[in-house]
């Protein structure tokens, strides 16, 4: 089954020879691929390779994030799947005919948003779609429902709420005309692959007027990396030059950004996130989101199991009124205040 080779996992065998775009071949038929295999392929810009998956599958028709769904209902894990697919579909059909289905997009997140309707632990959810792997389709799924949710709190009507939604899942759809390489391998980027990164705010834009002709989204796109002091791109703009709709996005971006691994595969712990995130609403990120974000957040916290940095396991008990960000937590053996045991942390949140 042919597969874009953005999509490749580690385990993947190719069903036929792999040919780089001068006829020069790369990997044999057969090859079960590792990491240094798929950057090879990437290095050399190839955009579809037949493989079978690990799972002994086709690759192409299995979720991005599949495997790290087992914790979600039935109904909801398949409609968290249905989406991602339909955005898979419409980033590439962006990469390969400049443009994507304007009906796709507009009902890409219904299904999901259907059956999360009374869904108010949004921690939970999070946790549970929390992907092990970068992907820029999962990504821009959970941007859009963060940025559902937080639009919603904010006090936004319904059909606004699903506009800034779909505003956050495209938000990145720029990225499909940017070469593979880049897409996937940014920690060793060099200066001129960094700037030609940048350059998706401004692909979005043009992607999203030529598909839907709404400026407000395609705004979103452009503006999505812009901060209020001035230091963001493509157009340094200050806060009140910042559309309300990316003002939202940008919050919700930054956001799974944090819960992303690093290059050395460490994560952030949730509490230590939501505190940078409180922190970025001083400076760069807009007050009004962020403390709609920090203030529906923090309550969901009790009552969820953590680790602590000293090794211990517990349960958050009690949200701390003067310090949102250190509650009570119950161990096995005592209480610990964590507003007065300044030396500990919150490592890790569980579902």
């Amino acid at each position: 089954m042919l597969i874009h080779i953005f999509d490749l996992k580690q385990g993947d065998t190719l069903l036929a020879d792999a040919f780089n775009r001068q006829g020069v071949p790369l990997l044999k038929q057969g090859t079960q691929l590792t990491d240094e295999d798929i950057r090879l392929l990437t290095r050399h810009q190839l955009d579809y390779v037949d493989v079978a998956s690990s799972q002994g599958t086709a690759a192409f028709a299995e979720s991005p994030a599949e495997q790290d769904l087992i914790g979600l209902p039935a109904r909801l894990k398949q409609s968290v799947e249905q989406s991602l697919q339909t955005y898979q579909s419409i980033f590439l059909e962006a990469l390969t005919k400049g443009k994507f289905s304007a009906e796709l997009a507009d009902h890409l997140m219904e299904p999901l948003l259907l059956n999360l309707n009374g869904q108010n632990d949004i921690v939970s959810l999070l946790l549970m779609l929390e992907a092990e792997d970068d992907h820029i389709y999962s990504h821009s799924l959970k941007v859009g429902l963060l940025s559902y949710y937080i639009a919603d709190w904010l006090g936004y009507s319904e059909e606004e709420c699903y506009r800034i939604s779909r505003a956050g899942y495209l938000h990145d759809i720029g990225k499909s005309r940017l070469p593979s390489i880049i897409r996937s391998d940014r920690e060793s980027m060099n200066e001129s692959e960094r700037k030609e990164l940048k350059k998706h705010t401004q692909y979005g834009y043009d992607l999203i007027m030529e598909s839907l002709n709404d400026k407000t989204t395609a705004l979103v796109a452009l503006q999505h990396h812009e901060r209020n002091d001035g230091t963001g791109y493509p157009q340094r703009l200050y806060k009140n030059g910042i559309h309300a709709y990316t003002r939202i996005v940008s919050v919700a971006d930054e956001f799974v950004n944090m819960t992303s691994a690093s290059s050395d595969g460490s994560k952030q712990g949730l509490v230590s996130i939501l505190q940078n995130i409180y922190e970025l609403g001083f400076s760069k990120l807009h007050e009004k989101p962020v403390q709609a974000l920090i203030h529906h957040m923090s309550p969901n916290l009790v009552g969820k199991k953590v680790q602590l940095d000293n090794g211990e396991n517990g349960m958050i008990v009690l949200a701390n009124q003067t310090d949102m960000f250190r509650p009570l937590i119950q161990t096995d053996k005592q209480f610990i205040d964590l507003s007065r045991e300044r030396k500990i942390r919150i490592s890790k949140v569980f579902i």
